[in-house]
Protein backbone atom coordinates (compact mmCIF):
# COMPACT_ATOMS: atom_id res chain seq x y z
CA UNK A 1 0.00 0.00 0.00
CA UNK A 2 1.60 3.61 -0.83
CA UNK A 3 0.96 6.73 1.05
CA UNK A 4 0.08 10.50 0.22
CA UNK A 5 0.30 13.81 1.86
CA UNK A 6 -3.24 15.72 2.94
CA UNK A 7 -1.52 18.05 0.51
CA UNK A 8 -0.45 15.84 -2.35
CA UNK A 9 3.55 14.56 -2.16
CA UNK A 10 4.32 11.17 -2.61
CA UNK A 11 3.37 7.97 -2.66
CA UNK A 12 5.97 6.78 -0.51
CA UNK A 13 5.98 3.00 1.29
CA UNK A 14 4.41 3.01 4.94
CA UNK A 15 7.93 1.85 5.86
CA UNK A 16 9.15 5.56 4.52
CA UNK A 17 5.76 7.12 5.78
CA UNK A 18 7.14 5.76 9.61
CA UNK A 19 10.46 6.86 8.93
CA UNK A 20 9.89 10.62 7.55
CA UNK A 21 6.77 11.19 10.15
CA UNK A 22 5.68 14.36 8.31
CA UNK A 23 5.52 14.52 4.35
CA UNK A 24 8.00 16.95 2.31
CA UNK A 25 5.28 19.44 1.73
CA UNK A 26 4.49 19.96 5.56
CA UNK A 27 1.15 17.31 5.26
CA UNK A 28 0.09 14.15 6.78
CA UNK A 29 0.33 10.81 5.56
CA UNK A 30 -2.88 8.99 4.77
CA UNK A 31 -3.23 5.72 3.44
CA UNK A 32 -4.11 5.77 -0.80
CA UNK A 33 -7.38 4.21 0.18
CA UNK A 34 -8.88 3.04 3.31
CA UNK A 35 -9.53 -0.72 3.31
CA UNK A 36 -13.35 -2.38 4.09
CA UNK A 37 -14.21 -4.89 6.69
CA UNK A 38 -17.09 -6.84 7.42
CA UNK A 39 -17.66 -8.08 11.27
CA UNK A 40 -17.48 -11.10 9.48
CA UNK A 41 -13.49 -11.04 8.61
CA UNK A 42 -12.97 -10.80 12.32
CA UNK A 43 -14.92 -13.79 13.29
CA UNK A 44 -11.63 -15.99 14.38
CA UNK A 45 -10.08 -13.16 15.82
CA UNK A 46 -10.97 -13.00 19.95
CA UNK A 47 -7.90 -11.35 21.28
CA UNK A 48 -6.32 -7.86 20.55
CA UNK A 49 -3.64 -8.64 18.59
CA UNK A 50 -5.83 -10.55 16.51
CA UNK A 51 -8.03 -8.06 15.89
CA UNK A 52 -5.07 -5.58 15.12
CA UNK A 53 -3.34 -8.83 12.58
CA UNK A 54 -6.61 -8.61 9.79
CA UNK A 55 -7.39 -4.54 10.51
CA UNK A 56 -3.19 -3.49 9.83
CA UNK A 57 -2.64 -6.18 7.70
CA UNK A 58 -3.37 -4.17 4.44
CA UNK A 59 -1.19 -1.57 5.69
CA UNK A 60 1.65 -3.67 5.32
CA UNK A 61 1.17 -4.70 1.96
CA UNK A 62 4.63 -4.14 0.26
CA UNK A 63 6.34 -3.46 3.98
CA UNK A 64 9.48 -4.36 4.62
CA UNK A 65 8.02 -4.88 7.81
CA UNK A 66 5.16 -7.45 6.91
CA UNK A 67 6.56 -10.78 8.18
CA UNK A 68 7.23 -9.05 10.98
CA UNK A 69 3.80 -7.95 12.33
CA UNK A 70 2.82 -10.56 14.73
CA UNK A 71 5.92 -10.14 16.67
CA UNK A 72 5.41 -6.11 16.84
CA UNK A 73 1.51 -6.85 17.57
CA UNK A 74 2.63 -8.88 20.35
CA UNK A 75 5.18 -6.15 21.74
CA UNK A 76 2.44 -3.43 21.13
CA UNK A 77 -0.17 -5.41 23.25
CA UNK A 78 1.27 -6.81 26.09
CA UNK A 79 -0.72 -5.18 28.53
CA UNK A 80 -4.88 -5.33 29.07
CA UNK A 81 -7.01 -2.83 27.56
CA UNK A 82 -10.08 -3.80 29.15
CA UNK A 83 -13.55 -2.17 28.84
CA UNK A 84 -15.33 -1.76 32.12
CA UNK A 85 -19.11 -1.35 32.71
CA UNK A 86 -20.43 1.51 34.44
CA UNK A 87 -23.25 1.35 37.07
CA UNK A 88 -25.67 3.73 35.33
CA UNK A 89 -29.35 2.69 35.92
CA UNK A 90 -31.00 1.59 32.51
CA UNK A 91 -27.74 2.18 29.95
CA UNK A 92 -25.33 0.48 28.94
CA UNK A 93 -22.24 2.36 29.25
CA UNK A 94 -19.20 1.60 30.16
CA UNK A 95 -15.22 2.87 30.37
CA UNK A 96 -12.32 1.70 28.10
CA UNK A 97 -9.22 1.98 29.68
CA UNK A 98 -6.36 3.06 27.74
CA UNK A 99 -4.02 3.27 30.77
CA UNK A 100 -2.41 0.02 31.98
CA UNK A 101 0.80 0.51 30.10
CA UNK A 102 4.34 1.71 31.17
CA UNK A 103 3.24 5.24 31.80
CA UNK A 104 -0.71 4.66 32.41
CA UNK A 105 -1.90 6.99 29.38
CA UNK A 106 -2.83 5.70 26.28
CA UNK A 107 0.37 6.71 24.30
CA UNK A 108 1.88 3.73 25.19
CA UNK A 109 0.05 2.16 22.28
CA UNK A 110 0.89 4.27 19.61
CA UNK A 111 4.47 5.05 20.93
CA UNK A 112 5.08 1.43 21.34
CA UNK A 113 3.84 0.31 17.90
CA UNK A 114 6.22 2.94 16.52
CA UNK A 115 9.68 1.89 18.65
CA UNK A 116 8.74 -1.58 17.77
CA UNK A 117 8.57 -0.51 13.66
CA UNK A 118 10.95 1.78 14.16
CA UNK A 119 13.79 -0.32 15.47
CA UNK A 120 13.57 -3.13 13.34
CA UNK A 121 13.67 -0.45 9.98
CA UNK A 122 16.49 1.77 11.63
CA UNK A 123 19.41 0.52 13.60
CA UNK A 124 22.40 2.54 12.25
CA UNK A 125 24.34 3.31 16.34
CA UNK A 126 26.87 5.78 14.17
CA UNK A 127 24.01 7.50 12.65
CA UNK A 128 21.03 7.47 14.76
CA UNK A 129 17.57 8.44 14.02
CA UNK A 130 16.26 11.58 16.41
CA UNK A 131 12.88 10.98 17.29
CA UNK A 132 11.33 14.65 17.73
CA UNK A 133 8.45 14.39 20.38
CA UNK A 134 6.03 17.74 21.23
CA UNK A 135 3.98 16.63 24.27
CA UNK A 136 1.05 18.20 25.93
CA UNK A 137 1.55 16.16 29.23
CA UNK A 138 1.11 11.99 28.15
CA UNK A 139 2.80 11.74 24.72
CA UNK A 140 6.76 12.33 25.64
CA UNK A 141 6.63 10.08 28.57
CA UNK A 142 5.14 7.07 26.57
CA UNK A 143 7.74 7.91 23.51
CA UNK A 144 10.26 7.80 26.25
CA UNK A 145 9.70 4.92 27.30
CA UNK A 146 8.84 2.98 24.01
CA UNK A 147 12.44 4.26 22.60
CA UNK A 148 14.65 4.03 25.71
CA UNK A 149 17.83 2.47 25.30
CA UNK A 150 16.90 1.14 21.80
CA UNK A 151 19.91 1.10 19.77
CA UNK A 152 19.52 3.59 17.06
CA UNK A 153 17.17 5.67 18.63
CA UNK A 154 17.47 8.96 20.07
CA UNK A 155 14.29 11.06 21.45
CA UNK A 156 14.15 14.71 21.76
CA UNK A 157 11.21 15.45 24.22
CA UNK A 158 9.60 18.78 23.95
CA UNK A 159 7.28 20.17 26.73
CA UNK A 160 6.06 23.25 27.94
CA UNK A 161 7.41 24.30 30.89
CA UNK A 162 5.12 24.49 34.12
CA UNK A 163 2.10 23.26 31.98
CA UNK A 164 1.90 19.89 32.77
CA UNK A 165 1.60 18.27 36.15
CA UNK A 166 4.50 17.48 38.72
CA UNK A 167 4.59 13.89 38.13
CA UNK A 168 4.13 14.16 33.87
CA UNK A 169 6.68 16.30 34.28
CA UNK A 170 9.63 13.74 35.93
CA UNK A 171 8.10 10.93 33.95
CA UNK A 172 9.01 13.29 30.86
CA UNK A 173 12.48 13.90 32.20
CA UNK A 174 13.88 10.12 34.00
CA UNK A 175 15.22 7.89 30.77
CA UNK A 176 18.62 7.06 29.56
CA UNK A 177 21.62 8.94 27.92
CA UNK A 178 19.11 8.31 24.24
CA UNK A 179 16.39 10.26 25.45
CA UNK A 180 16.90 14.47 25.44
CA UNK A 181 13.99 16.14 27.48
CA UNK A 182 13.66 19.87 26.82
CA UNK A 183 11.34 22.29 29.05
CA UNK A 184 10.05 24.89 26.36
CA UNK A 185 9.31 28.19 27.55
CA UNK A 186 6.24 28.58 25.55
CA UNK A 187 2.87 26.10 25.41
CA UNK A 188 2.35 22.85 23.94
CA UNK A 189 1.67 24.74 19.88
CA UNK A 190 5.21 26.10 20.59
CA UNK A 191 6.66 22.68 21.15
CA UNK A 192 4.79 21.21 18.16
CA UNK A 193 5.84 24.30 15.67
CA UNK A 194 9.47 23.17 16.42
CA UNK A 195 8.73 19.76 15.59
CA UNK A 196 7.87 21.01 12.57
CA UNK A 197 10.34 23.60 11.76
CA UNK A 198 13.10 21.21 12.42
CA UNK A 199 11.54 18.47 10.20
CA UNK A 200 11.42 21.11 7.26
CA UNK A 201 14.68 22.54 7.81
CA UNK A 202 17.01 20.56 5.24
CA UNK A 203 20.20 20.97 7.31
CA UNK A 204 18.61 20.04 10.23
CA UNK A 205 17.27 17.42 9.17
CA UNK A 206 20.05 16.00 7.24
CA UNK A 207 22.28 16.19 10.16
CA UNK A 208 20.18 14.42 12.77
CA UNK A 209 17.76 11.95 10.23
CA UNK A 210 14.40 13.43 12.08
CA UNK A 211 11.21 11.36 12.77
CA UNK A 212 8.10 12.31 14.62
CA UNK A 213 6.57 10.23 17.37
CA UNK A 214 3.45 12.94 17.78
CA UNK A 215 0.22 11.65 16.03
CA UNK A 216 0.91 13.57 13.01
CA UNK A 217 3.03 9.97 12.45
CA UNK A 218 0.64 7.35 10.65
CA UNK A 219 2.37 4.92 12.85
CA UNK A 220 0.55 6.38 15.67
CA UNK A 221 -2.74 6.25 14.52
CA UNK A 222 -2.63 2.67 12.93
CA UNK A 223 -2.36 0.93 16.72
CA UNK A 224 -4.90 3.20 18.02
CA UNK A 225 -7.50 2.16 15.59
CA UNK A 226 -6.93 -0.75 16.73
CA UNK A 227 -8.56 -1.19 20.32
CA UNK A 228 -11.57 1.05 19.01
CA UNK A 229 -11.86 -1.90 16.37
CA UNK A 230 -11.78 -4.33 19.35
CA UNK A 231 -14.20 -2.87 21.58
CA UNK A 232 -16.54 -2.04 19.40
CA UNK A 233 -16.46 -5.90 17.97
CA UNK A 234 -16.84 -7.12 21.69
CA UNK A 235 -19.85 -4.93 22.51
CA UNK A 236 -21.54 -5.63 18.95
CA UNK A 237 -21.12 -9.34 19.64
CA UNK A 238 -22.50 -8.72 22.68
CA UNK A 239 -25.65 -6.86 22.23
CA UNK A 240 -25.73 -6.63 18.43
CA UNK A 241 -25.35 -3.23 19.07
CA UNK A 242 -23.27 -0.25 17.14
CA UNK A 243 -21.84 1.52 20.71
CA UNK A 244 -21.51 5.26 20.27
CA UNK A 245 -17.63 6.51 21.72
CA UNK A 246 -17.10 9.40 23.68
CA UNK A 247 -12.87 10.66 23.33
CA UNK A 248 -11.19 13.10 25.07
CA UNK A 249 -9.64 15.26 22.62
CA UNK A 250 -6.76 17.65 22.23
CA UNK A 251 -4.68 16.98 18.85
CA UNK A 252 -7.43 14.95 17.52
CA UNK A 253 -4.92 11.83 16.73
CA UNK A 254 -7.05 9.57 19.45
CA UNK A 255 -10.33 10.36 17.50
CA UNK A 256 -9.23 10.70 14.23
CA UNK A 257 -8.20 6.66 14.87
CA UNK A 258 -11.55 6.10 16.23
CA UNK A 259 -13.17 7.86 13.19
CA UNK A 260 -10.54 5.74 10.95
CA UNK A 261 -12.07 2.37 12.21
CA UNK A 262 -15.42 2.97 11.54
CA UNK A 263 -14.80 4.42 8.15
CA UNK A 264 -13.16 0.91 7.79
CA UNK A 265 -16.29 -0.41 8.30
CA UNK A 266 -16.37 -1.96 12.25
CA UNK A 267 -19.54 -1.61 14.37
CA UNK A 268 -19.10 2.33 15.57
CA UNK A 269 -21.93 4.57 15.81
CA UNK A 270 -21.74 8.14 16.93
CA UNK A 271 -18.41 9.56 17.73
CA UNK A 272 -18.73 12.66 20.37
CA UNK A 273 -15.15 14.94 20.60
CA UNK A 274 -15.02 15.86 24.30
CA UNK A 275 -12.69 18.82 24.61
CA UNK A 276 -11.67 21.33 27.41
CA UNK A 277 -11.24 25.18 26.78
CA UNK A 278 -9.63 25.27 23.83
CA UNK A 279 -12.29 25.63 21.68
CA UNK A 280 -10.68 25.69 18.40
CA UNK A 281 -12.65 22.48 16.97
CA UNK A 282 -16.17 23.65 18.97
CA UNK A 283 -16.11 26.71 17.01
CA UNK A 284 -15.28 25.32 13.64
CA UNK A 285 -18.00 23.46 13.97
CA UNK A 286 -20.37 26.09 14.82
CA UNK A 287 -18.90 28.89 12.89
CA UNK A 288 -17.26 26.44 9.48
CA UNK A 289 -14.11 28.73 9.92
CA UNK A 290 -11.02 26.84 10.73
CA UNK A 291 -9.06 29.74 13.03
CA UNK A 292 -6.27 28.00 15.16
CA UNK A 293 -5.08 30.29 18.26
CA UNK A 294 -3.04 30.26 20.98
CA UNK A 295 -3.37 27.38 23.58
CA UNK A 296 -5.43 28.03 27.02
CA UNK A 297 -4.02 26.26 30.03
CA UNK A 298 -6.07 24.06 31.89
CA UNK A 299 -6.47 21.35 34.26
CA UNK A 300 -6.76 18.76 31.27
CA UNK A 301 -3.30 19.60 30.14
CA UNK A 302 -2.98 17.08 27.73
CA UNK A 303 -5.40 18.67 25.76
CA UNK A 304 -4.82 22.32 25.72
CA UNK A 305 -3.77 22.27 22.01
CA UNK A 306 -5.28 25.34 19.62
CA UNK A 307 -4.16 24.05 16.42
CA UNK A 308 -4.80 20.63 16.24
CA UNK A 309 -2.75 18.66 13.63
CA UNK A 310 -4.73 15.63 12.86
CA UNK A 311 -7.67 18.51 11.54
CA UNK A 312 -6.06 18.04 8.10
CA UNK A 313 -6.18 14.49 8.36
CA UNK A 314 -9.65 14.83 9.44
CA UNK A 315 -10.72 17.19 7.18
CA UNK A 316 -9.32 15.13 4.14
CA UNK A 317 -10.90 11.72 4.70
CA UNK A 318 -14.12 12.63 5.67
CA UNK A 319 -14.74 16.62 4.33
CA UNK A 320 -15.15 20.41 5.63
CA UNK A 321 -17.12 21.49 9.01
CA UNK A 322 -20.33 21.42 7.21
CA UNK A 323 -19.89 17.85 6.37
CA UNK A 324 -18.16 16.90 9.75
CA UNK A 325 -20.65 17.86 11.98
CA UNK A 326 -23.05 15.59 10.72
CA UNK A 327 -21.37 13.23 11.27
CA UNK A 328 -18.90 13.67 14.23
CA UNK A 329 -20.39 15.57 17.31
CA UNK A 330 -18.26 18.32 19.91
CA UNK A 331 -18.90 19.23 23.26
CA UNK A 332 -16.41 21.73 24.93
CA UNK A 333 -16.04 21.18 29.08
CA UNK A 334 -14.81 24.28 31.19
CA UNK A 335 -12.49 23.76 34.17
CA UNK A 336 -15.47 23.88 36.57
CA UNK A 337 -17.05 21.40 35.05
CA UNK A 338 -13.85 18.99 34.77
CA UNK A 339 -14.00 19.46 39.34
CA UNK A 340 -17.92 18.30 39.01
CA UNK A 341 -17.47 15.39 37.07
CA UNK A 342 -14.40 14.08 39.15
CA UNK A 343 -16.47 14.33 42.32
CA UNK A 344 -19.81 13.07 40.41
CA UNK A 345 -17.16 10.11 38.71
CA UNK A 346 -15.73 9.30 42.08
CA UNK A 347 -19.29 9.17 44.40
CA UNK A 348 -21.14 7.19 41.10
CA UNK A 349 -18.96 4.94 40.45
CA UNK A 350 -16.21 4.58 43.49
CA UNK A 351 -13.00 5.11 41.22
CA UNK A 352 -11.46 8.69 40.58
CA UNK A 353 -10.93 9.57 36.87
CA UNK A 354 -8.60 11.99 35.72
CA UNK A 355 -9.01 15.38 34.34
CA UNK A 356 -8.97 14.76 30.35
CA UNK A 357 -11.67 11.29 31.33
CA UNK A 358 -13.80 13.52 33.07
CA UNK A 359 -14.31 15.34 30.16
CA UNK A 360 -15.87 12.45 28.76
CA UNK A 361 -17.81 11.33 31.73
CA UNK A 362 -19.08 15.06 31.40
CA UNK A 363 -19.88 14.80 27.93
CA UNK A 364 -22.22 11.94 28.33
CA UNK A 365 -24.21 13.35 31.30
CA UNK A 366 -24.81 16.06 29.58
CA UNK A 367 -26.42 13.75 25.95
CA UNK A 368 -29.71 14.66 25.17
CA UNK A 369 -32.43 11.91 26.08
CA UNK A 370 -32.49 10.69 22.52
CA UNK A 371 -28.32 10.26 22.41
CA UNK A 372 -28.15 8.91 25.70
CA UNK A 373 -31.28 6.58 25.44
CA UNK A 374 -30.85 5.49 21.77
CA UNK A 375 -27.39 4.27 21.54
CA UNK A 376 -24.81 2.36 24.36
CA UNK A 377 -21.74 4.15 25.19
CA UNK A 378 -18.32 3.40 25.55
CA UNK A 379 -16.43 6.53 27.16
CA UNK A 380 -12.81 6.80 26.75
CA UNK A 381 -10.15 6.71 30.05
CA UNK A 382 -7.00 8.46 28.51
CA UNK A 383 -4.91 8.46 31.41
CA UNK A 384 -4.63 7.05 35.28
CA UNK A 385 -5.62 9.52 37.90
CA UNK A 386 -2.65 9.21 40.18
CA UNK A 387 -0.85 11.88 37.32
CA UNK A 388 -2.71 14.35 38.62
CA UNK A 389 -3.21 13.81 42.21
CA UNK A 390 -2.65 17.17 42.98
CA UNK A 391 -6.08 17.75 40.99
CA UNK A 392 -7.75 15.11 41.77
CA UNK A 393 -7.56 14.64 45.29
CA UNK A 394 -8.58 17.59 46.95
CA UNK A 395 -11.50 16.76 45.13
CA UNK A 396 -12.64 13.01 46.01
CA UNK A 397 -11.12 14.14 49.64
CA UNK A 398 -8.38 11.36 49.78
CA UNK A 399 -5.37 9.50 48.26
CA UNK A 400 -5.23 8.03 44.45
CA UNK A 401 -3.65 4.45 44.58
CA UNK A 402 -0.18 5.24 42.26
CA UNK A 403 0.03 2.29 40.00
CA UNK A 404 3.28 0.07 40.07
CA UNK A 405 4.31 0.92 36.60
CA UNK A 406 3.97 4.80 37.73
CA UNK A 407 5.45 4.17 40.96
CA UNK A 408 8.53 3.10 39.04
CA UNK A 409 9.25 5.79 37.04
CA UNK A 410 8.70 8.35 40.38
CA UNK A 411 11.89 6.10 42.07
CA UNK A 412 14.10 7.01 38.91
CA UNK A 413 15.87 9.96 38.83
CA UNK A 414 15.33 13.26 36.00
CA UNK A 415 17.53 15.60 34.47
CA UNK A 416 15.90 18.04 31.76
CA UNK A 417 17.03 21.03 29.77
CA UNK A 418 15.34 24.29 29.37
CA UNK A 419 15.29 26.09 25.91
CA UNK A 420 13.48 29.23 24.47
CA UNK A 421 10.53 28.50 21.67
CA UNK A 422 12.85 29.36 18.69
CA UNK A 423 14.63 26.99 16.33
CA UNK A 424 18.12 28.38 16.86
CA UNK A 425 17.23 27.46 20.35
CA UNK A 426 16.43 23.90 19.30
CA UNK A 427 19.11 23.20 16.81
CA UNK A 428 21.87 24.52 19.78
CA UNK A 429 20.83 21.25 22.12
CA UNK A 430 20.86 19.27 19.41
CA UNK A 431 24.31 19.92 18.71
Amino acid sequence: MQYFSTRGAGPVSLDDALRLGIASDGGLFLPEALPRFDVANFDSAETIPEVAEVLLRPFFDGSELAGDLDAILAETFSFPIPATALPVAGHDVSLLELYHGPTVAFKDVGAGFLAACLSRLEGNIENPLTILVATSGDTGGAVAAAFDERPGMRVVVLFPDGRVSERQAHQLCCWSDNVLSLKVKGSFDDCQALVKGAMADPDLNTAHRFSSANSINIGRLLPQSTYYADASLRHFRRTGKRPGFIIPTGNLGNAFACIMAREMGLPIGPVILATNANRTIADYFETLEWLPRASLQTLASAMDVGDPSNMERLRHLVGEADVLREQVGIVSVSDEQIETSIRQDFAEFGFATCPHTATATHTYRQLDAGLADGHDWILVATAHPAKFETIVEPLIGGPVPVPEELDALLSRPAHSVSIGPTLASLAKVLG
